[in-house]
């Protein structure tokens, strides 16, 4: 059966397992979730990822973050969904939390934070905040 959101999918595996203070967390791999891993790991709200293979399938393990027995990541959030997409442009980016929290934006150049995309000068679409 096939995913309608695998996005949304990968969010709450993250949160789930941070929920019951897992180490890692499996999540089916793609490129577009290994870009979002790649940001999260850069705003150092993950401490790293690895794309794996298991039982003939590439997965990412990702390894979560913790800070005084408290996860890194407060709340992480999807934005732009299948049946309602949200796009914006450079100067429409959301600022999450004044700049406390990042909105993980996907643009013409790739996956990229929301400051990322001011500075470059290109809009998207909002995929999820991450607080």
């Amino acid at each position: 059966m096939s995913m309608s959101d695998p996005i949304a999918d990968m969010l709450t595996r993250i949160r789930n397992a941070q929920a019951t203070e897992k180490a890692s967390v499996l999540v089916p791999a793609s490129k577009v979730k290994q870009a979002i891993a790649q940001v999260l790991k850069d705003e150092g709200y993950i401490e790293d990822f690895a794309v794996r293979s298991s039982e003939g399938k590439s997965v990412i393990e990702i390894g979560l973050k913790y800070y005084a027995g408290k996860p890194v990541i407060e709340k992480i959030e999807r934005i732009s969904r299948p049946g309602l997409r949200i796009y914006k442009g450079r100067d429409d980016i959301p600022r999450v939390m004044n700049g406390l929290g990042v909105a993980i934006v996907s643009t013409s150049r790739g996956v990229m934070t929301d400051r990322r995309a001011r500075e470059t000068g290109v809009g998207g679409e909002v995929l999820c905040v991450v607080v």
